[in-house]
């Protein structure tokens, strides 16, 4: 279809408008900017509910189970705050994850004044997603999950029921951090927590009874060992994506970089903000609750169905 002397296409794939062009100007993105991103996915709900009630199963555990029946103060003490601060974190981690938009491109943005807007050049070639008809930038690919064109989208993950995009990589890394940590501490703990009661044959070892907790503790193992393995896998390859600048979608379908890449420190620059510094462990850095009630009183959550 040709207008205003450019050409424009159907395409789901290898869009050639640039990632960086004006789309502030766009009453769409404004709006959508100040309002709260969820997706009512039933599939991706449930699985955000299961990951906080296994998150809680564990801090339950190696609270009421492991630390206070323990008669060493400072053991219990010191465990007791840092995993519990860990576990604050990797649930923070989640919702800013879950509830920050990744990045998507604004609905029905191709319009004929829109485009005019763009300022295209005679025989340039754009974009349009025919499935929510929407012009798409540079490494934007299609969710249909979200229903929606997401930038540098890297994957739709079921646990934070949201992708995995330009905007909220960054907290999806640091969930993935924080998740390992914990599970890691969580298996330590119960090494010796079984060490100590099969020294102590049992005996004053929990405030639960020995059948019951063998099988708290069983569980809790099963639990950090498959929740570590999925974890470190995930976060060792987004550090990875991100190093190379490449998301996920292009490293299986083998595409070829048309953009100038950030390479190692340039590409954590961009993703985390900055220069290194603890902010870029804080997934509170950055929230507002002010903002976040103003959004509320504007325009209500944006709900992606």
């Amino acid at each position: 279809m040709q207008s205003s002397g450019h050409r424009f296409r159907d395409v789901e794939h290898h869009p050639l408008l640039a990632e960086n062009d004006s789309y502030d100007s766009s009453s769409s993105e404004s709006d959508m900017a100040d309002r709260v991103w969820f997706i009512r996915d039933g599939c991706g709900m449930v699985c955000a509910v299961m990951t906080w009630l296994l998150v809680i199963y564990a801090d339950f555990v190696v609270t009421f189970v492991m630390l206070l029946p323990s008669k060493d103060f400072w053991y219990s003490l010191i465990n007791g705050v840092l995993f519990n601060c860990l576990a604050v974190l990797a649930l923070s981690s989640h919702l800013r994850t879950m509830l920050t938009d990744p990045g998507a491109v604004p609905k029905g943005n191709a319009t004929k004044e829109y485009m005019e807007s763009l300022q295209l050049k005679p025989g340039e070639v754009i974009y349009k997603c025919p499935k929510c008809c929407s012009i798409k930038p540079e490494r934007a690919h299609h969710c249909s999950i979200c229903k929606r064109c997401i930038r540098k989208m890297d994957h739709h993950c079921p646990w934070v029921n949201n992708c995995v995009g330009e905007r909220n990589q960054r907290f999806f890394v640091l969930f993935t951090m924080y998740i390992a940590l914990i599970s890691a501490h969580a298996l330590i703990l119960c090494g010796f927590q079984f060490f100590s009661c099969v020294r102590g044959q049992w005996i004053e070892c929990s405030d639960f009874s020995p059948p019951v907790t063998v099988i708290l503790l069983i569980f809790l193992c099963l639990e950090g060992f498959l929740f570590l393995t999925f974890t470190a896998v995930m976060f060792g390859t987004q550090i990875h994506s991100i190093c190379n600048d490449e998301t996920e979608i292009e490293r299986l379908k083998s595409e070829k970089p048309t953009w100038e890449r950030r390479l190692r420190w340039e590409g954590m620059k961009s993703v985390f903000g900055g220069q290194p510094s603890l902010l870029w462990i804080n997934p509170f850095a950055g929230f507002r609750i002010r903002r976040l009630m103003l959004r509320a009183k504007k325009g209500g959550p944006e709900f992606s169905v």
